[in-house]
């Protein structure tokens, strides 16, 4: 685990003298007592970094929830109302990937999908929603990538095999602590395809907010240090263009969250 600022990356481990450990997730359940210590780390053995450099920012989280249709224009585009209740599903840990991955495409329709996405700290059960944010460590970058066929087969159907193959889950190549953004209920993100913006949105227009999220899931879940919650996607994935537009061989996926950086994805048969 490594702290990041201004393109050096500080072994935690290390400057803490072992205090806290490499271990991502349990460095995470003590984290009131790590951001404390945080603010006064020695840099003096900081090295250079770069988003080459990092895996994602929780390695091997226990539970990775997912929100659908949380961006009005998206339900539009897919043709449902906006839901009067978060509508989660979940992507397999085993998909999550760091900021720089190349992803084979399976048989099948692969569609983009930019989020953020929150990461959990101390987590609980019943969490109030007017103290959610202090169960958020950080917020990080995202690509829900999809394959359609699969996400869709069956009566009903459901969507997390499809949305689970390797590398299906990319996110990085930091994550920022909610304090650090100039209003944390309303962050910019976009997504492109080569040169093309397929997608752009602000956390402001959700339909649920973060806070909401973690509250409700809360409410069935035990949120766990280091689990993470895709919090749904704008309008402009490819399945709802018209034509469709699906992810093919040599197409790069830029996706960007502000203060955050930049994930990429290259896509191979």
């Amino acid at each position: 685990m490594v702290l990041v600022r201004d393109g050096l990356a500080l072994d935690v481990a290390d400057a803490s003298a072992g205090r806290f450990s490499c271990d991502v997730v349990a460095t995470l359940a003590r984290w009131d007592q790590f951001r404390t210590w945080e603010r006064s780390a020695p840099w003096s053995g900081a090295a250079p970094v770069s988003a080459d450099d990092l895996g994602p920012p929780v390695p091997a989280p226990r539970q990775v929830f997912a929100v659908a249709l949380n961006y009005r224009p998206h339900a539009d585009e897919a043709g449902f109302e906006p839901p009067e209740q978060p509508l989660v599903f979940t992507k397999f840990p085993s998909c999550i990937t760091g900021p720089r991955a190349q992803v084979r495409l399976p048989a099948g329709r692969v569609d983009w999908e930019v989020e953020v996405v929150a990461v959990i700290g101390q987590g609980g059960r019943d969490i109030p929603r007017e103290v959610a944010w202090d169960a958020v460590a950080g917020i990080t970058a995202g690509q829900d990538i999809s394959e359609r066929v699969l996400q869709v087969a069956g009566t009903p159907s459901q969507f997390s095999l499809g949305k689970s193959h390797a590398g299906f889950g990319p996110i990085g190549p930091v994550a920022v602590s909610p304090d650090e953004f100039p209003d944390r209920d309303d962050i910019g993100f976009e997504c492109r395809l080569g040169q093309q913006t397929v997608q752009s949105g602000r956390t402001a227009d959700m339909i649920f907010g973060i806070d909401h999220l973690v509250a409700w899931l809360s409410t069935v879940c035990e949120l766990l240090p280091g689990d993470l919650v895709f919090t749904g996607t704008p309008a402009g994935v490819g399945n709802r263009r018209n034509p469709p537009v699906f992810l093919k061989h040599g197409d790069v996926l830029m996706s960007t969250v502000e203060l955050v950086g930049g994930i990429e994805q290259r896509f191979t048969h």
